[in-house]
């Protein structure tokens, strides 16, 4: 089972993670793209992602819009590292389909 962070740990590892922040006790971040085709194409690739790592996300695709909010089940709604994880890989993506 993934271990809890602590509130420090997490803001440390936001520190990496440029426009993700902690909402409610779950790792947010919200993508603006060109298109909505772009967005579609993220939303895909987001899903394949967390298909790997057998982590989901809150995962909405709107009008040019993608937002993703993250936290770990089984530990009881905490914040982890699987969630930074899901995020990392997730900000490694958005570039290449023009997310900002």
């Amino acid at each position: 089972m993934a271990e809890a962070l602590s509130r420090s740990e997490i803001e440390e590892r936001l520190g990496e993670l440029p426009g993700w922040s902690l909402d409610g006790g779950r790792l947010t971040r919200a993508y603006r793209l060109d298109s909505h085709f772009a967005a579609t194409s993220l939303v895909i690739h987001v899903a394949q992602i967390q298909e790997e790592l057998n982590h989901h996300s809150e995962l909405t695709l709107g009008y040019n819009t993608v937002s993703l909010s993250v936290h770990t089940h089984s530990a009881g709604g905490a914040v982890t590292g699987l969630d930074v994880e899901l995020a990392r890989r997730v900000e490694a993506v958005a570039p290449a389909h023009g997310a900002r």
